[in-house]
């Protein structure tokens, strides 16, 4: 019965760890022996890539990686470097384009586009009513405003300033009913007037014939007219059933900021002074007779007298 008590259990216990740990090591031996030999080698290739595939897939998708939001992370992680390889092929696209065209403009002597002069301030008011879409800005004539200047932001054109005070102006925004303005396509080079409309989108009406923009190309000002400068953004165009219309840019941006600047200038230009020649009146042509009247005869000169012959 001695063998049932405490000191039996132990040695069943020690019986079975010593059992266990010779299962293991013979399965060792087994597993370097496979890896030595090709033959064998080859027979566990299945096995072992199944079960690398399956340990592998949980932290790619895997329940737990989604709750840790690895995945997320990971997939970010390749949206973002595949960005920056496309803005470096952007930028060097971009830097060799830049320099071609500093080089025509030096070979063409081109005179470029006068330096913007304009006053940043802060949008203090924004009405949006029924009639009137407009905002207040906190600065006026006394921080250099001047009638009539033009309002951009980081996304583009905003309107015009259309009352100005000491310290603040008044600007009538490009989606209000009342706004008209030239713009153009920048690819396809169709030029037509953007009717207001609402704050997101306008109207773009009175096309040429048989002339259509480009689904998604900006459209820019044409500058006729002369009332805004020609160039600025004023938004993206899309196709409806109703017609085309444009996706305001100044909505992207969102700032409570904007740049009011003046519009270009440009004289005509003035005849130089002619300088008077000394002595035109005694050179000058003899002018006509008045209709009518007879020609002037030129003077005649008196018949020479020939000396009468005495007789001989």
């Amino acid at each position: 019965m001695a063998r049932f008590g405490p000191a039996g259990q132990k040695t069943a216990a020690r019986g079975a760890r010593r059992l266990t740990l010779g299962v293991l090591i013979a399965i060792a031996l087994t597993l370097v022996v496979a890896q030595s030999a090709p033959q064998i080698a080859n027979f566990f290739v299945p096995a072992r890539t199944t079960v690398s595939d399956r340990l592998r897939a949980p932290s790619e998708i895997g329940i737990w990686a989604r709750l840790t939001g690895q995945a997320e992370r990971e997939r970010r992680i390749r949206e973002l470097e595949n960005e920056v390889r496309d803005l470096a092929r952007y930028k060097a696209a971009a830097i060799s384009m830049a320099d071609r065209l500093e080089a025509y403009e030096r070979i063409l002597n081109l005179m470029g586009e006068p330096p913007e002069k304009g006053v940043t301030a802060r949008v203090t008011t924004e009405v949006d009513g029924p009639f009137s879409q407009t905002l207040l800005a906190n600065a006026g004539k006394l921080q250099g405003v001047e009638a009539g200047a033009v309002a951009v932001n980081e996304g583009g054109l905003v309107g015009r300033v259309v009352h100005l005070g000491e310290r603040s102006a008044r600007i009538l925004l490009i989606s209000d009913y009342s706004s008209r303005l030239p713009v153009l396509g920048e690819v396809s080079g169709v030029r037509a007037i953007m009717y207001g409309q609402d704050r997101e989108a306008a109207r773009l009406s009175d096309l040429p014939e048989e002339a259509n923009f480009i689904e998604g190309e900006r459209i820019l000002t044409s500058g006729d007219g002369g009332a805004y400068p020609r160039g600025l953004v004023v938004g993206t165009a899309r196709k409806e059933t109703s017609g085309w219309r444009v996706r305001l840019s100044m909505r992207e941006a969102g700032g409570s900021y904007v740049r009011m600047i003046q519009p270009p200038i440009i004289l005509e230009p003035v005849p130089e002074p002619q300088p008077e020649v000394e002595g035109a009146a005694a050179e000058a042509e003899p002018t006509a007779s008045a209709p009518g009247a007879a020609p002037a005869q030129p003077p005649q000169s008196e018949p020479a007298t020939v000396p009468a012959q005495g007789a001989q």
